[in-house]
């Protein structure tokens, strides 16, 4: 993935990379069954109108359309049209499609996760594609969801991060709650307003949010810089909720926030130590998000941005008077895939599956070949035949280009030995009985 790219952007795997993805990929839906989410699919494309309703993103939108109407006229797909297709920019307003169109065959409290390609039209730079996979966890109620949920989701994706073979993270958190509350109680009004402000903290400082919250929002030099001070608050432990009330703000929807917050906190750090931060200055830019939100950084690598993200909706999804809320996280797995590449965090041990290759004695030989690569398949030995019966010792360096560790040989008096072509030890060997080491049955994946 550090290659460059005929097409930016849109990367491509060679096979030892594409063993990393799914080893990671593997961990990934290993730990979420665990935990008993159940694995959904949804199409590829949604409707303008449906991917528009929560803001203008229209920039990053694939329009997807025929190259030609039905009259043989070139076609487009317009943003004017709100059942022109597009493909989805992410999992999440897919899925809260999927529940309400689906709410009658759900069970609730729904527990689902997702891994799939998503689509969207921004510049291509380290750690951001055109095209990306992303592993998404959420659970969905019809009418109410307690809280819990979002403790268990923290505690989740911390589970499942700290199985992969990445350098230490931090899962940040916050709550929309706590934050908009303190932001009322020192009467800024526009907290929606104040939360995008405060989301561009890391990209461009202090100083320059100060000027957007006075310039854009209203807000005095004190209350600025109470804003601020609210943001950097920073705790592995629930001493943050002491660091606020110092601040002198009183507001009943800021204590609900920070009862939430503490209650995340206290059972996520438990959980992995180290890892979780309680920290003020997460924000989340979507609206969408109404309590606790969720970001997650590797550690030295924080120029990568956010790895892992999400939060609690209550409002996503609708239908009539029903209210589906949620808690979701958002792995983003293209991003964290590329990175372990890279840095060579995880290397594949080998860049194909087969563990032996059958040799051939002469051209009649083929179909007793096969026999052993049967034999040997049946037990769950990834077995290649080779094509031609050429000089073993054409035979053994193919194998050996390829990466296979093992080369099996039949004699004329049908008597079996297998050669590891690492070490050079060849030992006599049954078809029906042979097994190799269990490390080399299928490609393993080192960790640096």
């Amino acid at each position: 993935m550090a290659r460059k790219a005929s097409l930016s952007g849109f990367p491509e795997l060679l096979p030892e990379e594409r063993l990393v993805e799914q080893h990671v990929l593997d961990t990934l839906r290993r730990t979420f069954e665990l935990h008993g989410f159940g694995s959904i699919e949804t199409r590829a494309v949604e409707t303008v109108g449906h991917l528009l309703r929560k803001g203008e993103i229209d920039k990053e939108v694939y329009g997807l359309s025929r190259l030609q109407d039905d009259d043989g006229n070139t076609a487009t797909a317009a943003k004017s049209d709100p059942n022109a297709l597009a493909l989805h920019f992410d999992l999440t307003v897919p899925f809260a499609r999927y529940v309400v169109e689906n709410a009658g065959h759900l069970s609730f409290p729904f527990r689902r996760y997702q891994i799939q390609k998503v689509w969207r039209g921004e510049r291509p730079q380290d750690g951001r594609y055109r095209e990306f996979t992303q592993a998404d966890i959420d659970v969905v109620a019809d009418g109410v969801l307690p809280f819990r949920y979002d403790v268990e989701l923290a505690l989740v994706i911390a589970e499942a991060l700290s199985a992969l073979p990445i350098p230490a993270f931090k899962l940040r958190i916050n709550n929309r709650k706590l934050a908009e509350g303190f932001y009322r109680g020192i009467g800024l009004t526009d907290t929606a307003g104040v939360l995008r402000s405060i989301d561009k903290l890391e990209k461009i400082g202090a100083g320059k949010v100060a000027e957007l919250l006075k310039t854009e929002l209203g807000a005095t030099e004190e209350q600025a810089a109470k804003a601020l001070a609210l943001a950097s608050i920073r705790t592995e432990d629930t001493s943050f909720v002491a660091a606020v009330r110092a601040l002198g703000v009183s507001d009943e929807l800021m204590e609900e926030g920070l009862n939430e917050l503490e209650q995340v906190i206290a059972a996520a750090v438990k959980s992995a130590p180290g890892s979780v931060v309680a920290d003020l200055s997460i924000a989340r830019g979507l609206d969408y998000y109404t309590g606790t939100v969720y970001e997650t950084v590797l550690v030295g690598h924080e120029a990568l941005g956010s790895i892992c993200s999400g939060g609690r909706y209550d409002a996503l999804a609708s239908k009539g008077n029903r209210k589906f809320p949620g808690v979701g996280l958002s792995i983003g797995v293209t991003r964290l895939v590329a990175r372990i590449l890279s840095q060579e965090f995880a290397k594949a041990s080998r860049s194909v599956p087969t563990a032996v290759l059958v040799t051939l004695t002469d051209e009649d030989s083929w179909s007793g070949a096969q026999d052993v690569a049967t034999a040997l398949r049946a037990r769950g030995i990834s077995t290649e035949v080779a094509a031609k019966a050429d000089k073993f010792g054409k035979q053994i360096k193919y194998a050996d280009n390829r990466g296979i560790p093992y080369v099996w040989f039949t004699d004329e008096t049908g008597a079996h030995q297998v050669k590891d072509i690492r070490s050079g030890d060849q030992l006599a060997a049954d078809p029906a009985a042979w097994l190799p080491p269990s490390v080399d049955l299928s490609p393993q994946i080192v960790k640096a």
